[in-house]
Order: C-alpha cells, then sequence, then structure tokens
C-alpha cells in the first residue's frame, strides 16, 4: 500500500480509539459497556500501531531510513495493550489503569498533538 492509503486507513482507526478511549474514561469501570468497549479499543488500537509502523516517517530525522520518533508510540502501544490485557485477566485492576491511562494520554493525546506540527499531513487539512 503507499503512503497515503494506510495514512487514511490509520486515520479511519484512530479517530474511533480517541472517542472510545475518551469515552472508557469517563464511563464507569467494570461495566459489560467498558468491557465491550474496551476490547474495541484494544483492538483498534494494535490495528492503528501495525498500520503506522508500514508508514515511513515523513518528517523528522529516520532511523533505519524509516522509523521516525513518532514511531516510539506505536511500539509503546503494541507493549501496552497486550501488558494491560494481561494485567486485567490477572485481577490487577491498578496496573491495568496505569497502563491504559499511559496508552490514551501517550498514544492518542501525545503523538495525536504531533500531528498538527508543520509538515504533516492533518496540520494542512487545518491550517494549510
Amino acid at each position: 500500500m503507499d503512503y497515503k492509503t494506510l495514512m487514511f486507513v490509520h486515520l479511519w482507526t484512530v479517530v474511533p480509539c480517541f472517542i472510545i478511549g475518551t469515552i472508557l474514561l469517563l464511563i464507569k469501570k467494570g461495566t459489560p459497556i467498558h468491557k465491550s468497549f474496551g476490547r474495541i479499543y484494544m483492538i483498534l488500537m494494535l490495528f492503528t500501531s501495525i498500520v503506522t509502523l508500514f508508514m515511513p516517517a515523513e518528517v523528522g530525522p529516520r532511523m533505519l531510513n524509516h522509523f521516525g520518533y513518532i514511531h516510539s508510540f506505536s511500539f509503546l502501544t503494541l507493549y501496552t495493550v497486550p501488558t494491560a490485557y494481561i494485567a486485567i485477566k490477572k485481577g490487577n485492576v491498578k496496573a491495568h489503569k496505569r497502563k491504559m491511562i499511559i496508552l490514551y494520554f501517550g498514544a492518542l493525546i501525545i503523538a495525536g498533538g504531533f500531528t498538527f506540527f508543520p509538515g504533516r499531513y492533518l496540520y494542512n487539512v487545518f491550517f494549510g
């Protein structure tokens, strides 16, 4: 797939992640709706982070002529989602909560904020 297609696949999966993640932060924890939304959120987060690994960095320095600093959030996601899932399955609510908050703010808020920097697609959409 070309970069533009990957970018749109990423946008179509990460926007629902932002919406669902926000809902999950606001609703009561441990309820059936929380669990259902949580499963969808985790699957979408894993999928969208995998998609980003195929997108070469277009802004800033590159490692291995492909990965940029923003890819570190993809690796954060690929680590955090499974470990948060394992934590809740083991009954470790505190670890699950901490990991999911880190995931939301790291992978969605901070990484999402970087997508509005000059030279990136969303910057051009909103400010270009």
